[in-house]
């Protein structure tokens, strides 16, 4: 066993998510913080708690400095900057440092919705139909409404609110400018499916588990749309967090079990994931799943996603995060 572990964090500073009101989601990573430093100290290491902000220069010293055997990544980009999600495994393979989770290229690409999509349509596996859009190039829609609006390279449902549903080209205009002014770049404009919603978590290397699925379920007043808002994740009290809940494992038939999880497993695979990550999918009017996007080293605080499917197979969270640390031992060797 490593004796001594370094805890990567970001440090939630003020960014653009404060002006877009999404502070929430970079606060969070402080709840993952606390509960894998809990598990750590349970496992019997020693824990370095490593913040880092930027400058990017000043993180990138902190982290050659580190006198460790293992580094538990849970570093989510500096705050505004999610490209930069990808340093730590970056600078760690240099140093020769096993890194919980995936590869800094994994990590660069899940970012990139658009190159994904790509990648897992040359391998076979649906998602729905997109365009990269602009204010300058709205006018070349051609999908089909309804649609969905949302950066192009973001995570933790940033950018996405009941509005981001649009159903005609004013609406679809306005939501293209907000998300290219707020977030930069384009806006992923895809084809809105509106049957069943999973996740599922993928766990390992060469070999891989299929965590327990989860079904997201809605409880909403008529007309506002089913999807997984920010609010949803990160606003108690808000009507979407109210009426989002996540069920555990799903209430599906055996077939219908075997299907997301061999589609999770391909998906995982064709990205060349490694250690964990999470795979979203949604059913279309044809009953035929689609793969939404996928998340590698998702948010594993207490009772979200990849932690509430690891509970649901038997582990405790510290058997959760010693297994997490198992793969990234593993992956080095």
């Amino acid at each position: 066993m490593c004796s001594r572990v370094a805890l990567v964090y970001n440090e939630p500073v003020a960014s653009r998510y404060s002006d877009a009101g999404e502070q929430a989601a970079v606060v969070g990573v402080l709840d993952a913080v606390t509960a894998v430093n809990t598990s750590l100290l349970e496992l019997g290491y020693i824990v370095d708690l490593i913040p880092l902000a930027l400058p990017r220069e000043k993180a990138t010293e902190k982290l050659k400095s580190l006198q460790v055997s293992l580094v538990f990544n849970l570093f989510e980009g500096f705050p505004g900057f999610p490209e930069t999600e990808a340093l730590i495994p970056d600078v760690l393979s240099q140093m020769g440092i096993p890194c919980t989770g995936c590869s800094a290229e994994i990590l660069r690409l899940a970012l990139d919705k658009a190159k994904t999509k790509e990648i897992l349509k040359a391998g076979g596996l649906a998602t729905p139909r997109y365009q990269l859009l602009s204010p300058k190039t709205v006018s070349m829609f051609r999908l089909r409404y309804p649609c969905i609006v949302k950066p192009q390279k973001e995570d933790a449902s940033h950018g996405l609110s009941e509005e981001s549903l649009v159903k005609d080209f004013a609406s679809l205009e306005k939501q293209v400018t907000r998300i290219s002014n707020s977030y930069g770049g384009m806006a992923m404009v895809e084809e809105f499916l509106d049957g069943r919603e999973f996740n599922a978590t993928v766990f390992g290397n060469s070999d891989c588990i299929v965590l327990p699925i989860s079904e997201i379920t809605y409880s909403l007043p008529p007309g506002k749309p089913k999807i997984l808002t920010f609010a949803a994740k990160w606003e108690p009290g808000s009507l979407y967090f109210e009426g989002t809940k996540a069920i555990c494992p799903a209430q599906i038939s055996a077939e219908e079990q075997e299907r997301i999880t061999q589609t999770a497993l391909v998906a995982f695979k064709l990205l060349g994931c490694q250690g964990y990550a999470r795979v979203d999918m949604r059913l279309d009017k044809d009953n035929q799943l689609n793969i939404l996007e996928i998340n590698p080293n998702p948010d594993i605080s207490p009772g979200t996603g990849a932690a509430r499917q690891a509970e649901a197979s038997g582990m405790t969270y510290t058997q959760f995060v010693e297994k997490i640390i198992k793969l990234a031992l593993e992956k080095k060797q």
